[in-house]
């Protein structure tokens, strides 16, 4: 993942996960959709997130269920 893809996807999910239940793969699903539409609308491709992250899904739901505290690390 590059460092402006990581930055990207923590900050998008900073502002994201309070708003959401934990634990909820259907908010999670649709988050990763957000997630990545939001990452190129800022200029940010698909493979700036995903090319060191198995799977954007298992990223949010696993940050949400653990209430964020810096999910790609």
């Amino acid at each position: 993942m590059s460092v402006r893809g990581l930055k990207f996807l923590d900050s998008w999910l900073a502002e994201q996960l309070p708003i959401l239940a934990r634990g909820d793969p259907i908010a999670a699903s649709d988050l990763a959709d957000q997630l990545m539409t939001a990452a190129e609308k800022a200029g940010i491709g698909a493979e700036e997130i995903s090319s060191e992250v198995e799977s954007v899904f298992e990223v949010i739901y696993e940050a949400m269920r653990r209430g964020h505290s810096n999910p790609t690390v």
